[in-house]
């Protein structure tokens, strides 16, 4: 039997060693590690195998460092993200699908949990079509006060073209070029177009603090 293979990223560790427990019941599921923190959980999605990823949205006291934590892990290993939260409100459920999540769970449901699990990862097809439309109205929305041109530009730089390789794709001046770019920067609130692909690759989620 193919086991599915779960990450537990939670800030409790008796919250992880009493699901860990509950989850070890089940044939078909095995946990493969546990992260208390966001740094923690990016260093084990980049050496370990797994399918499944357990999210605390509240990783710390006074934030939702879940939500960042999520999308950077996910652009490091797509696996399904199940947010798991005390909180339930319709933007914080936002967020989690903004980050990539399949799932949301309130953590009083955990007797739900090896049944979210299997779906999330045999039957993810449906959810992941809302959601690459969701990313997709993300992009536009942030893109949206781009005027054509800069636009245009930012999409180039996107795909990694150089500046003067864009000059001469799209017989601009240097100091058009510069003048656009400048405009977009200012439009996405960022000071370099790195900064500016990286902003909308996430979504406009701020990226995870290290500890």
């Amino acid at each position: 039997m193919n086991q599915i293979r779960v990450l537990i990223v939670e800030d409790d560790p008796d919250w992880i060693k009493a699901i860990t427990s509950y989850l070890s019941r089940e044939e078909d599921i095995l946990v493969i590690g546990a992260a208390t923190e966001a740094g923690e959980a990016l260093q084990l999605a980049r050496t370990l195998s797994f399918d499944v990823v357990l999210m605390d949205i509240q990783l710390t006291a006074n934030g939702m460092e879940g939500i960042s934590t999520a999308m950077e892990l996910h652009r490091i290993h797509p696996a399904k993200i199940i947010m798991l939260t005390s909180v339930q409100d319709e933007h914080t459920m936002t967020l989690a699908f903004t980050a990539g999540a399949i799932h949301y769970l309130q953590k009083s449901q955990f007797k739900e949990l090896p049944g979210v699990i299997r779906s999330s990862y045999h039957h993810p097809t449906a959810m992941e079509a809302l959601l690459k439309e969701f990313a997709r109205l993300k992009r536009e929305e942030q893109l949206k006060e781009l005027t054509y041109a800069e636009r245009e530009v930012f999409e180039l730089i996107e795909e990694g073209y150089t500046q003067s390789q864009i000059e001469k794709k799209l017989f601009k001046a240097e100091s058009t070029l510069k003048n656009q770019v400048n405009k977009m920067l200012k439009k996405l609130g960022v000071r370099s177009s790195k900064e500016a692909v990286d902003k909308v690759s996430r979504r406009g989620i701020e990226p995870a603090e290290r500890e």
